[in-house]
């Protein structure tokens, strides 16, 4: 009996030892680049925050909740749908170059070892959660052509179908291993398609069905608290570097790179659009140089681990002088909504920077990447241009099918009564900045109507 045990634990012992040595030949994680890509995706997660105070403080006052809420809720609802479905769809094994497989279904698989195709020295968890940060911004961004007009229950089913039928495709297309895109070798350093045209194509399509917020270009709606997006800007500017260093997905000297390009491109666009705007408009703003270092930050994500600090340099110049233009001068002579000008910054900052990474970018800086027309490889370029057409078609196609078919089962738009008094008020009940009128206080729960008869009454509540 005891041979018998004695043999028994021997062969136990050797059925372990492959397994042990399978383990010491397997991919090891890297603690410096775990660290720094899950620090990398607490920057990204901060930049939505940044987002809804860079929005809230571009739209009148009584719409800064709503505005603001837009951006935080879409941190709920995206969070979950990446984790239940979105991470599978977008990096789930290939179907034809075109989505991901259901495999990882509920994060079925995705654990704490590494994945050679996606993440060969960090866990593949801490992958999905940097990219469940790119998926959350994305939606959010929309929201800045939406803004004040939109009924909040619209708003909702749109940016779940929004995500499933627009970002998780075009993130398998541009990123996925099996993606037409990637195996067409689109460059997309950190998402100059799959973040920024999407969002500002599509942006710029749920603005016209919506149609123009009730008296604009009749009167004012300007920003009522630039200070606050001011900030957002700066937030903005801060967590891009998680956005762009980060999608080195290693704490390396290509993270190194895209850091020093992501903030030459910033900062040399914000001197763009003051300079351009001053001479057009005869002052500098400061609203102007925020908006344009969030422009140069737009345009140098596809090129950011591609590109020379020198080509950055040239990027943010041209991207801050192109948005102020397609913000200032092509918005009024086409006549569109685009509220807070998310297709005017990130729709037309993502195209010119995907153009442009076709053109500085340099297999010196990124063997993994490719020379552009600069370096000789002028088919580069053609192909950037590809995926830029490629993303803009999707976008707008499929956000007017998912609009019209909202539509039907629910009301897309807010009431001209709603939008006069506000939608923090006719929305989400509550107000920002509470007014006194007579001799009591307007409560949170007040109705439309009954906010219409107060303000209407000069001084005599009817509560």
């Amino acid at each position: 009996m005891k041979r018998l045990w004695t043999l028994l634990i021997a062969l136990i012992s050797m059925l372990a030892l492959p397994a042990t040595a399978l383990a010491a030949d397997g991919p090891a994680i890297d603690t410096g680049d775990t660290s720094f890509i899950i620090v990398s995706a607490a920057l990204v997660f901060l930049m939505t925050p940044g987002l809804a105070l860079f929005y809230g403080g571009m739209v009148r006052k009584k719409n800064v909740l709503s505005t603001t809420m837009h951006s935080f809720i879409i941190m709920a609802l995206a969070s979950i749908q990446w984790v239940l479905i979105g991470f599978t769809l977008s990096f789930g094994p290939d179907q034809g170059g075109f989505i991901g497989a259901l495999n990882w279904l509920g994060l079925n698989g995705v654990g704490i070892d590494p994945n050679a195709d996606y993440a060969a020295t960090i866990p593949f968890i801490v992958f999905m959660a940097f990219q469940m940060m790119f998926a959350i911004i994305t939606p959010a961004l929309i929201t800045g052509s939406i803004a004040e007009r939109m009924r909040f229950p619209a708003f909702l089913v749109f940016i779940v179908l929004w995500m499933t039928f627009v970002y998780d495709p075009l993130a398998h297309w541009v990123w996925g291993v099996g993606g037409f895109l990637r195996n067409m070798g689109a460059l997309d350093f950190a998402g100059g398609t799959v973040v920024h045209i999407s969002s500002g194509v599509s942006g710029l399509v749920a603005a016209l069905v919506l149609g123009k917020r009730k008296g604009y270009g009749k009167e004012s709606m300007a920003p009522h608290q630039i200070p606050l997006t001011v900030l957002g800007a700066g937030l903005l500017w801060f967590g891009w570097f998680g956005f762009n260093a980060g999608s080195a997905l290693g704490a390396n000297g290509l993270a190194g790179i895209a850091f020093v390009t992501t903030n030459t491109s910033a900062a040399v666009a914000a001197l763009s659009w003051m300079f351009v705007e001053w001479l057009h408009r005869g002052k500098p703003t400061l609203l102007g140089a925020a908006s344009g270092a969030v422009a140069g930050l737009v345009a140098i994500t596809p090129g950011a681990g591609f590109v020379t600090p020198l080509a950055s340099l040239f990027i943010g110049l041209v991207g801050g002088a192109l948005c102020y233009f397609a913000v200032s001068v092509l918005k009024g002579k086409l006549g569109y909504d685009d509220a807070l000008d998310a297709f005017g910054c990130h729709g037309v900052g993502g195209m010119w920077g995907a153009l442009a990474t076709g053109i500085f970018a340099t297999k010196t800086i990124n063997p993994a990447g490719a020379d552009g027309l600069f370096y000789g490889n002028a088919a580069q370029l053609g192909i950037q241009a590809v995926g830029v057409v490629v993303t803009i078609a999707l976008a707008a196609v499929a956000t007017f099918i998912i609009l019209k078919v909202v539509g039907v089962f629910t009301k897309l738009r807010a009431t001209a009564e709603e939008e006069e008094v506000g939608l923090d008020l006719s929305m989400h009940g509550e107000e920002a900045y509470p007014d006194f009128l007579g001799n009591g206080f307007i409560p949170s729960i007040v109705s439309t109507k009954q906010v219409s008869v107060n303000a209407a009454t000069s001084g005599q509540s009817t509560l």
